[in-house]
């Protein structure tokens, strides 16, 4: 059985519609989606779930509280992790939570 699993990465004019792909491997299914906003990431993150997806990851552009939005709107059917800055260099060494909240 494969491993359905996801890869959530946040910038600035992100269109989520239009900045995905899909990676399958033998052993693997990578959801790859682009988002631009936290509510947005919240909306992908609970399609994913819905589709069967259990493993999301999220891209260093999220703060902790970016994070802690997608945790909850999965209600625990998924795990959640997170690459994870302090200071992300390309947002000028600011956290998302700095931008994105």
């Amino acid at each position: 059985m494969k491993v359905e699993a996801a890869f959530i990465f946040i910038a600035p004019n992100t269109d989520m519609n239009k900045h995905k792909a899909l990676i399958q491997t033998d052993v693997l299914n990578l959801n790859v989606v682009g988002v631009s906003t936290y509510a947005q990431a919240c909306e992908v993150a609970k399609k994913f779930v819905a589709d069967g997806v259990k493993a999301i990851e999220l891209c260093a552009g999220f703060g902790n509280d970016g994070i802690a939005q997608v945790k909850k709107a999965v209600e625990n059917k998924a795990y959640v992790g997170a690459v994870k800055f302090d200071c992300h260099p390309g947002f000028d060494f600011k956290s998302g939570d700095d931008i994105f909240c």
